[in-house]
């Protein structure tokens, strides 16, 4: 009597161009993100791996405290041996070395 009847009106047609037109932004930017963040971090992180793994007696190193010593003993897989100074012994973990300053050459085979 006093509400009139309510139609709905017929919406214009296509709802397959709106989810491509909203993916498109987003698959934009992760692949942003990852050519910017996500890989330069994986190939740091994988040099770090290759760096202390290849850590041997004599090397001059850094840690992450910022103390500076030689590697006077490899003690196993996780933590080495750095002497300081004459007679100062510290054993740190592998992971805590930040930089290697000066590789020693590898033994040569005595002819």
């Amino acid at each position: 009597m006093f509400i009139s009847t309510a139609y709905a009106q017929a919406g214009g047609g296509g709802g397959g161009g709106d989810i491509l037109g909203m993916l498109l932004p987003l698959v934009l930017i992760m692949a942003v993100f990852w050519f910017l963040l996500i890989r330069p971090q994986q190939k740091k992180m994988k040099d770090h791996q290759e760096m202390v793994a290849n850590l041997r007696r004599g090397d001059t190193v850094v840690t992450a405290g910022g103390i500076i010593g030689k590697v006077s003993k490899v003690v196993d897989d996780h933590e080495i041996m750095v002497e300081v100074s004459e007679n100062l012994r510290l054993k740190f973990q592998r992971n805590a070395v930040s930089e290697v300053r000066s590789k020693t050459e590898p033994v040569k085979d005595a002819k």
